[in-house]
């Protein structure tokens, strides 16, 4: 006997995006931008306080919704909850993209944005930062009179750490009058700057956060969208019944409670961030300003090998030759002993060119 399976075309062509390698816990993780230094003890105190009546019910969202709403500064109509950061962006195909449709993204970037628009068939038109990865802003006000369904925006940007300033975001809002503006921000903490207080304002401003970076939660999965009430509505209609589970509530409010664990890691970032940059200018490598718990750096056409060299050591690093350039490659913010590591590595086995 034999079977077809009628998969559709959009499928069977994606391309971007493959899932990390398996076997990193007992490695020096500087490659997926996660919290190397962990969540707070709070966490892991409150989730062990669940019961198993409680893990045998299905999850109640509204108290949660209003205590995390409140720590964002929102009505809780204004906040939707979701299963991670990704499944934060992929309600936006779910809302706004047919196949055929066209969204608008600014490559490098983060690259489950084109992964989805693949999945949905949709149109993907694409702009390219700058050769010191500015911002492309004058590309995307004039792509905008085209008004594709939705424009993704990481702010600040990974990998590039470009940070949008206030007057280029008024700018694109202003042009966006048929697009649905999603601006991730996964890294907004270690900025100092966030949109939300700006969707009051614009309706067709939606901002996309996640609890897997400052608050170090990576592992359970807990995003959110926040927009105003009227625009988030339309997106609550293609959202499951229940999205989240109870640990990752549990965990978050948890989190968001001890506020201090989570500014003593943004403070640590900020801080070993200008640190390590300085370090790799000593070394003749080429760094870019970065507003996130990340730097992008370029070692040029030896990178790669010292990157396979680095690997064999243990030490993790997300190389972006394919996307950006041979030799480029993102880092981490891990802690003070994690960077003294990686520099003392880089030392050892890298040599500027002549």
């Amino acid at each position: 006997m034999k079977i077809h399976l009628p998969v559709r075309e959009a499928i069977l062509n994606r391309r971007t995006y493959e899932a990390p390698a398996e076997g990193r816990s007992n490695k020096l993780r500087l490659d997926f931008n996660e919290n190397t230094s962990g969540c707070s003890p709070a966490v892991r105190r409150a989730l062990a306080k669940l019961t198993s009546k409680q893990l045998a019910m299905y999850p109640e969202y509204q108290a949660p919704t209003q205590r995390i709403a409140r720590y964002f500064g929102v009505r809780p109509e204004a906040l939707l909850l979701t299963n991670g950061g990704d499944d934060a962006l992929r309600v936006f195909f779910d809302t706004f993209v047919e196949s055929g449709s066209g969204i608008l993204i600014c490559e490098p970037t983060f690259p489950m944005y084109r992964y989805y628009a693949e999945i949905y068939g949709a149109r993907i038109s694409v702009l390219r930062y700058g050769s010191e990865m500015e911002f492309p802003l004058e590309g995307v006000i004039a792509a905008l009179r085209k008004k594709p369904r939705v424009l993704f925006l990481a702010n600040p940007n990974n990998p590039t750490g470009t940070l949008l300033q206030k007057e280029e975001l008024r700018r694109i809002l202003k042009a966006a009058t048929h697009t649905a503006v999603v601006m991730d921000e996964a890294y907004a903490e270690f900025s100092g700057f966030t949109a939300i207080p700006w969707i009051r304002k614009y309706p067709q401003l939606f901002v996309a956060k996640t609890f897997s970076k400052v608050a170090g939660l990576a592992a359970l999965r807990l995003g959110a969208v926040i927009a105003c009430e009227e625009s988030l509505a339309l997106v609550r209609r293609a959202m499951p019944p229940f999205p989240v589970n109870l640990a990752a509530l549990v965990a978050a409010e948890a989190a968001l409670n001890d506020g201090a664990t989570m500014r003593r890691y943004v403070l640590q970032v900020q801080r070993l961030r200008a640190w390590f940059a300085a370090e790799l200018e000593k070394l003749n490598v080429m760094t870019y300003p970065s507003a996130g718990n990340f730097l992008l750096a370029n070692f040029g056409p030896g990178g790669p090998a010292l990157f396979q060299k680095l690997e064999k050591q243990g030490i993790l690093l997300r190389e972006r030759s394919r996307d950006i350039g041979p030799g480029f490659v993102r880092i981490t913010i891990g802690t003070q002993s994690e960077m003294q590591r990686l520099l003392k590595s880089i030392r050892k086995e890298w040599k500027a060119p002549a």
